[in-house]
């Protein structure tokens, strides 16, 4: 049996996790978890999690969906493993992915608890980063959905900025996370009926999600 991974994917492992702790040690990394009250160790516990954890995803339940007209390629950086493709049945699978989903959320829960956020200031920030993820997010038939990277995490920077500037990182980090899994995933989800794909996943494909980045660039922004 072939295995599913790649010489060259698990080159490309290797070097993102050299890179990530050499990112970390530069202290770009560094400040922004510093903001959000992590030591270095416990930032490289967060990030070698997430990206460990990208592989698994954990099965929600199952929707009704129509095959895509056109199933484009997908694009070859995509995923740290080569994954066999699967068979649509009319069917897709709903999961939660644990390095991009399921982590990210745990920290978020972390900073509500650790750092003394106004609730209506929280859910505020929550609500205008959900609503500007769901207008520039779109359905992307045959892979997912799709939307600019840096519109997520410049939207939660700024608006903790001018929500809760004392408090703009952490704000921003969970504005961040859980406006893109509302707006982006969450609210998207009839038009996951319309791609036609046998799995999707909130929060990744085998590679951090938006959800994950959007949370750390808009921690560094702020």
């Amino acid at each position: 049996m072939k295995s599913p991974f790649s010489g060259i994917y698990l080159l490309l492992l290797i070097f993102t996790l050299g890179f990530l702790l050499a990112f970390i040690q530069v202290g770009a990394l560094t400040i922004a978890f510093d903001k959000l009250g992590l030591s270095v160790h416990s930032a490289l516990l967060l990030l070698f999690s997430a990206l460990f954890g990208s592989v698994i995803n954990l099965p929600l339940f199952t929707i009704k969906a129509v095959p895509a007209a056109h199933h484009p390629p997908p694009p070859p950086w995509q995923g740290l493993l080569r994954h066999r493709p699967q068979e649509f049945k009319g069917k897709t699978i709903i999961a939660i992915n644990v390095g991009g989903c399921v982590i990210p959320v745990a920290f978020t829960l972390y900073l509500l608890a650790y750092h003394n956020l106004n609730v209506v200031q929280v859910i505020l920030a929550i609500v205008i980063v959900s609503i500007i993820c769901y207008q520039f997010s779109r359905p992307i038939p045959g892979l997912g959905i799709g939307m600019p990277i840096f519109i997520a995490p410049v939207t939660a920077a700024l608006a903790a900025l001018i929500i809760n500037p004392e408090h703009s990182a952490p704000l921003a980090y969970i504005s961040g996370t859980l406006g893109v899994l509302i707006g982006a995933d969450i609210m998207r989800l009839k038009s996951i009926r319309a791609m036609g794909v046998p799995v999707a996943s909130f929060g990744g494909a085998g590679t951090f999600d938006g959800i994950f980045l959007t949370g750390i660039i808009a921690a560094i922004i702020a």
